[in-house]
């Protein structure tokens, strides 16, 4: 393996080039070993055609499947970093649909190994900024006098509150579009006086908001957010002095999954209830709670309840949403009752309804939910 890509980063590439060509993606050292791919069965396998690519150094197409060891149909092309091959990426699917993509991946591992190769002690000013925020938001270890140091040259105050914006964009971040997006929301950040900020590909953009500052911006979060619905989902969590700023992620991060299933797009943590207790329920008492009482309803169903509790259980209200008559919304609702053994028009029976529709909804943190990517 060339010690320029650990697997870490190399399964970082493979997965970031696959949200772009939807195809598998594998990353081949030169001897021909696969260790790192979007398909984990791979990982470890011998491919042959990816070592002839790296003995060749050029690109090699394979127009079938199993025509070589392990190898499948696709384009394999070696990957070279100044002046030196680090490994060849392997894009399965038909040739002449992924060959584009092939360059694409070239060009964005060139640009994660830049950010990787740079000690943490000879930064540019981004890069800098980069490794301060990640390595407080991960509970990571910062050299004292390293951080005390960029704090002074930043003028960033250890002892007043701070926020953490999380920023989650959706489609695909390489696109043209995104490029413009990406441009958008870095002057957001420079407008809204974030004290930090970085990216984390492909899709998180982090910024540290000093509380002051954020109580006299919001607007400006809010009024960004408007229009771009389709685009983007952004939670704000919590205030907290900067060494806590780890608390203010995981906040953060409750607060976007709270937008999960809802046409809103902007949360504060502040100001959720019983989504913060949701964020923090098991797997198991997820799947124990829904098994008890939502198994049986339909996505129809399911979404009826959605509108009904949205309309604090209002027939006319409901019913102007669902386009339905009030008789037929009373006969659906009663049919959810028999079926579950909650009446949703009682408050207690409706109650726990409501619970199980959020929870249905909404992955807990064994799903990868909250969860630092």
């Amino acid at each position: 393996m060339n010690e320029q890509i650990d697997r870490k980063l190399a399964q970082q590439i493979v997965d970031t080039v696959k949200d772009v060509c939807g195809q598998n993606v594998n990353f081949i050292d030169g001897s021909g070993l696969i260790y790192a791919s979007t398909d984990a069965g791979r990982i470890g396998s011998y491919h042959e055609i990816g070592r002839q690519a790296a003995v060749a150094g050029k690109a090699i197409e394979v127009e079938a499947d199993d025509r070589f060891t392990g190898t499948q149909k696709g384009v394999n092309l070696p990957v070279y970093h100044n002046g030196s091959m680090v490994a060849v990426i392997g894009i399965s699917g038909p040739p002449g649909e992924v060959r584009t993509y092939a360059r694409l991946a070239e060009r964005i591992t060139g640009l994660l190994i830049r950010e990787r190769e740079i000690g943490a002690f000879s930064r540019t000013q981004e890069e800098r900024r980069s490794y301060v925020i990640n390595g407080l938001i991960r509970r990571e270890s910062i050299a004292e006098e390293y951080l005390k140091e960029a704090l002074a040259e930043w003028g960033i105050a250890r002892d007043t509150g701070k926020r953490v914006a999380v920023i989650r964009v959706y489609g695909r971040p390489y696109a043209a579009d995104g490029a413009v997006l990406d441009q958008d929301i870095r002057r957001l950040f420079e407008r809204a006086r974030a004290c930090l900020y970085t990216r984390n590909y492909p899709d998180e953009y982090l910024a540290v908001l000093e509380e002051g500052d954020f109580v006299r911006t919001e607007g400006m979060l809010k009024a960004f957010c408007a229009g771009r619905e389709r685009d983007l989902k952004v939670g704000v969590g919590k205030a907290v002095p900067l060494e806590e700023l780890a608390d203010s992620y995981e906040s953060g991060l409750t607060a976007l999954e709270s937008l999960r299933g809802s046409q809103e797009n902007y949360a504060v943590y502040d100001q959720l209830t019983l989504e913060i207790l949701l964020s923090r329920v098991s797997r198991a008492s997820r799947e124990e709670f829904l098994q008890k009482t939502a198994a049986g309803l339909t996505e129809e169903e399911l979404e009826l309840l959605a509108v009904y509790f949205e309309e604090d259980m209002s027939l006319s209200g409901a019913c102007a949403r669902l386009f339905l008559h009030k008789n037929t919304l009373q006969y659906r609702l009663d049919r959810i009752g028999r079926k579950t053994g909650f009446n949703p028009r009682r408050f207690r029976d409706a109650a726990v309804l409501y619970l199980a529709v959020k929870l249905k909804n909404r992955p807990c943190p064994a799903d990868g939910a909250g969860q630092n990517r």
